[in-house]
């Protein structure tokens, strides 16, 4: 893809140098849809392929973040296999490309923060979470493993007691609370999200580009080495889209009312 073709992405350029990615669904709470899942993907390499681009900011339109995956597209990946194994494919990428992206990320997380936006938001570089944010990690309410980034990145974040008591639960954290136990950089009245995101912007545009970019490249070594943990989460995650709870989940979305899960496993 090219800048010029995204739809659910609203791409601005507010100052020479820096993009702001806005995930544009808010009649939705900007859920990813399947255009969104893939644009989300793809807008990382487009990022590191474009000289004119130095540093990018990650924001949602309206009320949230985003309120997590579109109920159809999960009900398309529960119910076809080749929507499956795509979103599988693109779940694994959004990770690697965020990961091996060279210019510098900074996420503005307000409101809901759920599934595949909070990966973008949680994976930044620096991210900057309203006091009254929403984060949850959705996956065990639905009926799935945790996968996509959290089994792998919120216990290098958090420690590995919090993030099982997050990840286990699906407990809501506040942005404050997140800023507390480090799962985000900082956390700033909601008035002031969007411009302290300009204004870290706007510094890491001022540093030197190799020192910035090679410093996010050797820390992000610690991302590429929670390898195998991240597939193993999300190989287990996609393969609970196969079995009963997730169904479950979903309809107890859908009725807004709490799951009632039967499902059993020998793991």
């Amino acid at each position: 893809m090219g800048l010029a073709d995204y739809r659910r992405l609203e791409l601005a350029h507010p100052e020479p140098g820096i993009l702001v990615i806005t995930m544009n669904r808010p009649d939705r709470l900007n859920a990813a849809d399947e255009r969104m899942h893939r644009e989300l993907v793809d807008i990382w390499r487009d990022v590191d392929a474009d000289d004119d681009i130095d540093v990018a900011v990650l924001r949602g339109a309206g009320k949230a973040f985003s309120a997590g995956g579109d109920l159809d597209m999960v009900e398309h990946v529960i119910d076809d296999w080749d929507t499956r194994v795509r979103v599988w494919a693109e779940a694994r990428d959004l990770v690697r490309n965020l990961v091996d992206c060279s210019k510098p990320v900074v996420s503005a997380i307000h409101g809901p923060a759920v599934g595949a936006g909070l990966v973008a938001g949680l994976l930044a570089d620096v991210s900057i979470a309203a006091r009254d944010a929403r984060i949850i990690d959705g996956h065990t309410r639905l009926g799935v493993a945790a996968g996509d980034h959290a089994a792998a990145v919120w216990p290098l974040l958090i420690g590995m007691a919090k993030a099982k008591y997050y990840l286990l639960t699906c407990e809501p954290m506040s942005g404050q609370e997140a800023e507390r136990l480090g799962l985000v950089s900082l956390c700033v009245d909601a008035g002031e999200l969007d411009e302290r995101a300009l204004e870290i912007a706007r510094r890491l545009r001022a540093g030197s580009r190799t020192a910035v970019r090679w410093t996010k490249y050797a820390l992000n070594n610690w991302y590429r080495l929670a390898g195998p943990t991240f597939d193993a989460s999300l190989a287990l995650e996609f393969l609970g889209f196969t079995g009963p709870d997730v169904r479950e989940g979903l309809a107890s979305h859908r009725q807004k009312r709490p799951p009632r899960f039967h499902g059993r496993s020998d793991g």
